[in-house]
């Protein structure tokens, strides 16, 4: 039996142990064509990702890979868009269902693990597919401060101090990796967790603007990324903190001027 043989089926192992058609949803990611970031500091966890308008004609504001799923948790969505609304809406339910069950809201790890048990059902079940998307959730929790998961179609999920996304996910990472052992006066590699506290807000915008940019080697326009924001330091709007929201474009032009003066 050829690959080819193997790859019919979602819930046929080929001889190497690999599921083909779980594979080929991770390349639905990388083909996408956008890259997604995530940073996250002392308090204040931030996504960005690009914000690509194909047509001339259509309204740029229906267009957005930012979505919020409950007041104080977001996320940033990476792959086919139509899946990312499908799981977009599961988790919102989900969170409305703790919230009506338990009277408080999910914290993003409860989320994040429920959402990668669900990624992870549609493996084993022909009669599904894989979503073919990646997410990537911020949010404050109570108890721990800012969180930062990434969720994939194989129903894995992990906690990141900083991740990406996408179309240069691997490039991004490896960014984002030497940013972080520079921190705390170069020992960031030795405790990545006290790095991460040294971050402010101003700091982790900053690092996420210039990972997207030096990846792809671009001076964005305020239009042409999305920047999406949980934070609970001093600097945030007291309206607005520990809220998700995203930020519009004269915020984002600020950051990107704050960022292009630096350099």
């Amino acid at each position: 039996m050829s690959r080819t043989s193997y790859d019919r089926f979602l819930t046929v192992f080929s001889p190497e142990g690999r599921l083909y058609q779980v594979e080929y949803a991770f390349k639905a990611i990388s083909g996408s064509g956008h890259t997604a970031i995530a940073v996250r500091g002392k308090d204040t966890a931030v996504v960005i990702t690009q914000k690509k308008v194909p047509d001339k004609l259509l309204d740029s504001s229906t267009i957005t890979h930012l979505f919020s799923i409950t007041p104080t948790i977001g996320c940033v969505m990476t792959g086919l868009i139509a899946d990312a609304r499908a799981q977009v809406m599961r988790a919102r339910a989900e969170a409305a269902e703790f919230r009506y069950k338990y009277g408080y809201e999910i914290t993003p790890d409860a989320l994040a693990r429920r959402m990668a048990n669900i990624n992870q059902v549609y493996t084993q079940r022909a009669g599904m597919r894989p979503l073919g998307i990646a997410m990537i959730l911020i949010g404050i929790d109570p108890e721990f401060g800012p969180q930062c998961f990434k969720l994939d179609p194989a129903g894995y999920f992990v906690g990141y101090h900083a991740t990406a996304a996408g179309q240069k996910q691997q490039e991004a990472m490896n960014h984002l990796e030497k940013k972080w052992k520079k921190l705390d006066s170069g020992r960031g590699a030795d405790d990545a967790v006290k790095a991460g506290k040294t971050l402010s807000r101003a700091e982790v915008i900053e690092m996420a603007i210039e990972a997207i940019s030096t990846v792809h080697a671009t001076d964005f326009k305020p239009d042409e990324v999305e920047i999406g924001i949980v934070s609970d330091g001093d600097e945030e709007d007291p309206k607005t903190r520990g809220q998700w929201r995203v930020m519009h474009t004269a915020e984002i032009e600020r950051h990107l001027l704050a960022y292009a003066e630096k350099d």
